[in-house]
């Protein structure tokens, strides 16, 4: 999209505000909003802001950033028509005061990363499948209560989510989105849509705004969606599932091989074990929360063990059927809570890591792994995600792909913010403590 293209849309939809919108380090939207009189300072990349506000960007002596405009991503937003005024937004890249790109900025370091892999002569395509819950809300909040008694595909007529759900496809629609699919998920309240792939960047973008468009959808609902990982017991949690895919710079997808074993090619093959040996690595970043490991346990249809299989959704990794343009290497760990633009970065990465050192791709686990033996696993070379965010750092810290991926600033930041986080939840005195030992001890 060009400037003139962004002037003419905001004349003729009557565009009077805008959201200039960007990232943290955990994936989390922010925003500035300017009225009219201020878009052509921010199209010329002119708009400051102050960086040590933001966690995890910038010491208080060098705050002064800008927000430099992707003009792809303007669009207006359906929802904020109010007697015929329009308010539209678009993503930025992070800037410092010298006119660089800003190390910390998640976005940017996604760009640097792609950027290598068109070195190496690839770019990566991303489809996420983003779950998540719709609940009620009461007069303190967000409730754990959902009024629909629905199943994995299945309807339930007193459901409100079905509705609201409608609501949110037509919404992304009317800003660009190619929808696929929705459907109600396995859990009471769970829903799940997909829209098409696309390269990286485009596709972290999407997958940030989707999140902010269920929000603001089941907030009119009177509703509330979280992507909180596993925020009931017993039932399954929520996930994204990454499918991503490398083509070389002319278009072709490189993971397909119509003579190949399974119709993938060496390279495929090489990526899927990059993916298998970096996987505990990288899962303190598709994974981030506390919350998210109580959603990685056995028997919830959540992967658990590192494996991969054309036919079998228990293993780690998994190879949809499609072939040719669709062939794909589909992670089915990541959780909806993770920043997109470091997950991707991290997997792409792993995954190069395999290819660029001929990696060797383990046997392919064609049985359910839920129901083997530790010693079964053993023998088969299974090894188990983290079981804990603790874990996982230890696992990201002693694998230097991170730090190369994140680069220094992203990486330190993360690293010590995580570290506290878990430490925070180490001394809470939990409900569960409460109820158990309480009237015992």
């Amino acid at each position: 999209m060009t400037r003139e293209e962004i002037l003419k849309i905001v004349k003729e939809e009557n565009v009077r505000f805008f959201r200039l919108q960007f990232v943290d380090i955990f994936g989390i939207m922010k925003n500035i909003a300017i009225p009219l009189s201020q878009l052509d300072k921010a199209l010329d990349g002119q708009m400051m802001f102050d960086g040590s506000s933001i966690d995890g960007f910038a010491r208080i002596q060098e705050s002064d950033m800008y927000l430099i405009p992707d003009y792809d991503t303007f669009c207006v937003m359906p929802w904020r028509n109010k007697e015929g005024v329009s308010t539209a937004r678009i993503i930025c890249d992070i800037y410092k005061h010298d006119g660089t790109p800003f190390a910390g900025c998640p976005r940017v370091n996604l760009k640097r990363v792609m950027a290598d892999a068109a070195d190496l002569g690839y770019t990566m395509n991303v489809g996420t499948e983003c779950e998540f819950f719709l609940f009620e809300m009461d007069e303190y909040g967000p409730t754990t209560v959902t009024s629909d008694n629905a199943g994995y595909f299945s309807v339930d007529a007193e459901d409100d989510g079905i509705e609201c759900r409608r609501e949110i496809v037509d919404t992304l629609e009317k800003m660009g989105y190619e929808i696929e699919a929705s459907h109600h998920e396995v859990a009471e309240g769970q829903h799940e849509i997909n829209f098409k792939y696309a390269d990286a960047i485009t596709a972290a973008d999407n997958t940030v705004t989707f999140k902010w468009v269920v929000k603001t959808v089941a907030k009119s609902y009177g509703l509330h969606a979280t992507f909180m990982p596993k925020p009931v017991f017993g039932i399954n949690g929520s996930g994204m599932h990454t499918n991503q895919s490398l083509f070389d710079l002319d278009g072709n997808n490189v993971f397909f091989d119509i003579d190949g074993e399974l119709g993938l090619s060496k390279i495929a093959y090489q990526y899927i074990a990059g993916i298998n040996k970096n996987a505990r690595a990288f899962a303190a970043v598709t994974n981030p929360l506390v919350n998210s490991y109580k959603r990685l346990v056995p028997g919830y249809e959540a992967p658990v063990y590192v494996a991969w299989s054309a036919s079998n959704r228990s293993a780690l990794i998994r190879i949809p059927a499609s072939r040719g343009l669709g062939t794909r290497v589909e992670v089915r760990c990541p959780d909806p809570t993770c920043n997109p633009y470091l997950a991707f970065a991290m997997m792409l990465n792993c995954g190069l890591d395999g290819i660029k050192n001929n990696l060797e791709t383990p046997p392919s686990v064609n049985v359910n792994i839920f129901d083997m033996t530790p010693a079964e696993k053993d023998a088969a070379g299974i090894d188990s995600m983290p079981a804990s965010l603790e874990e996982a750092l230890d696992a990201m810290e002693a694998n230097p792909i991170a730090r190369t991926t994140m680069g220094d600033h992203i990486y330190d930041k993360y690293v010590s913010y995580k570290r506290a986080e878990w430490d925070k939840y180490r001394i809470a005195v939990t409900d569960w403590e409460l109820d158990e030992y309480l009237s015992v001890y």
